[in-house]
């Protein structure tokens, strides 16, 4: 059984995974360079790497020439923890929750990016907010479509679905920011008893 600090944030991770996402945008940047510095075969690192570099190079002179010192250090600590708060939010809400797949199930194509995918309603603000990916089964199925097609494209899926009785989700934004810490949540609670008896897990109220 877990104890301390890990149960504590088991038990509450649905509630800390919003605040932890303020760190993700340094953490993607960190496993980008940690990635390119692996010493196995990396295709084309050489060429990422001098681009990241001038990258950052050409961005932080920017900033530390045209800023004064603290508040340089205080933009930079603000974009990119709305980076990552925007990335993780973005990704989070149209996946996590949604059905895991086992490896070994057969399913076709079409039904497994329908199933463990999720659909933002809101039209043309949820578009605007979530950059296309709030026709995310759509974009799962043609990750080659653009993305002013995605729209049509979503009816003819979701009649598509409805007439051979697959599971197509929708939902609200605020809906799926309430199913995200739900699921956190209950994944923490169980992970707080490994030898939980299933039978007791399966009927215990969350």
């Amino acid at each position: 059984m877990q104890r301390g600090l890990t149960a504590l944030i088991n038990r509450r991770q649905g509630w800390l995974f919003y605040p932890l996402l303020l760190l993700e945008g340094a953490n993607l940047h960190l496993q980008s360079v940690r990635s390119l510095a692996q010493p196995r075969q990396v295709q084309g690192r050489w060429l990422e790497l001098g681009l990241f570099t001038l990258r950052f190079a050409l961005y932080l002179g920017a900033v530390f020439w045209v800023l004064p010192l603290g508040m340089a250090f205080a933009f930079l600590g603000v974009q990119l923890a709305v980076f990552g708060l925007y990335m993780g939010t973005s990704f989070a809400v149209n996946h996590t929750g949604m059905p895991i797949i086992p490896a070994d199930a057969r399913l076709d194509f079409l039904a497994k990016q329908v199933r463990t995918s999720r659909n933002i309603s809101g039209g043309f603000w949820a578009s605007l907010l979530l950059g296309g990916l709030n026709y995310q089964v759509e974009h799962h199925l043609f990750p080659s479509m653009a993305r002013p097609h995605l729209a049509r494209t979503r009816e003819i899926v979701r009649e598509y679905c409805r007439s051979n009785d697959i599971v197509y989700t929708e939902t609200s934004l605020v809906r799926a920011h309430a199913t995200v810490v739900r699921y956190l949540h209950r994944v923490g609670l169980a992970a707080r008893d490994p030898f939980l008896c299933p039978l007791v897990a399966r009927y215990r109220p969350t």
